[in-house]
């Protein structure tokens, strides 16, 4: 495990498993690094260096009182990728708010020794309705949001992560002791970081990022993902990035790295191995993959 010192004085926790060209995992809000364990943990027997961290503020890295914004976390992954000596044949893979670490570093450090990357469930290209966008999550949920974290941060992730994950009375997706996990991961957040990197992936609009994509590109998201709502997300990436295959997971909510961790782990080993256009064997029963020409395959 290495700590990781950025240009504004933030730590950054991180590890690498295995040897070979570097895949980076990017976790989503409000988790760790350890979110990708499974996945890391199959890469490196695979042949390949997985590269995971704590986004600042989160997890076992730093909590500075700014730098909560997409510029910073770029450069904050820039800083992971020079640590490592990372500069050529790297997957960048982001998960949900990881998305747009990818977007924005696409284009700010013009996507410096990225040769493939995967949105998973990601924010990319903008969360927030408005005109332009309105198919988005309305202001008045976000504002919902950091009312009942401001009031109650503890019982606000008991409900969020039902949703995350896509629980009810009758869909139990994942277990118990992944929801627990996952709520104790957040709360090792300090609250000004999680309302900062909560605002960042609400408001900051990645359209602009999204013609710096000149790579390939996957997308993975659930259909019922209740989170970051797949019309605003997923569906604008694969319209607007030449070349983008999606890939839907019908009827899965937000946290597929855990609900369907074998899935995504295929999709993911067969993109990065090479196949541009990656199915489950079993891609028939639940798969709708599409490219940028807008027919179904």
């Amino acid at each position: 495990m290495h700590t990781i010192e950025t240009a504004d004085g933030a730590h950054i926790h991180s590890k690498a498993w295995g040897e070979g060209d570097p895949v980076v995992l990017i976790h989503g809000w409000p988790l760790s690094g350890d979110s990708w364990d499974p996945i890391s943990h199959a890469l490196a027997d695979a042949g390949y260096k997985a590269i995971a961290y704590d986004r600042r503020g989160f997890g076992r890295s730093s909590q500075p009182s700014g730098g909560y914004d997409y510029d910073t976390f770029a450069d904050d992954l820039a800083a992971v990728l020079a640590h490592y000596d990372a500069t050529e044949n790297i997957t960048l893979v982001g998960f949900s708010m990881g998305g747009g670490e990818i977007a924005r570093y696409m284009s700010r450090h013009q996507g410096k020794g990225v040769s493939k990357v995967a949105l998973i469930s990601s924010v990319v290209p903008y969360m927030l309705q408005d005109e332009s966008n309105p198919d988005g999550v309305p202001q008045a949920a976000f504002d919902e949001m950091t009312q009942g974290m401001l009031e109650d941060r503890a019982k606000f992730f008991t409900g969020f992560f039902k949703d995350f994950y896509g629980v009810g009375l009758v869909s139990h997706p994942v277990s118990d002791e992944v929801l627990h996990l996952s709520w104790t991961t957040a709360m090792q957040a300090g609250l000004r970081p999680t309302l900062g990197a909560a605002k960042a992936f609400a408001t900051t609009d990645f359209r602009p990022d999204l013609a710096h994509f000149k790579v390939p590109t996957l997308v993975i998201h659930g259909t019922a993902d209740k989170t970051v709502p797949i019309d605003a997300t997923a569906r604008e990436v694969a319209k607007k990035v030449p070349g983008a295959v999606l890939i839907e997971y019908d009827g899965e909510a937000h946290g597929i790295f855990a609900s369907q961790t074998e899935r995504l782990k295929n999709d993911l080993m067969a993109f990065i191995a090479g196949d541009n256009a990656p199915m489950s064997q079993d891609k028939l029963d639940y798969v709708t993959a599409k490219a940028l020409v807008n027919d179904p395959l």
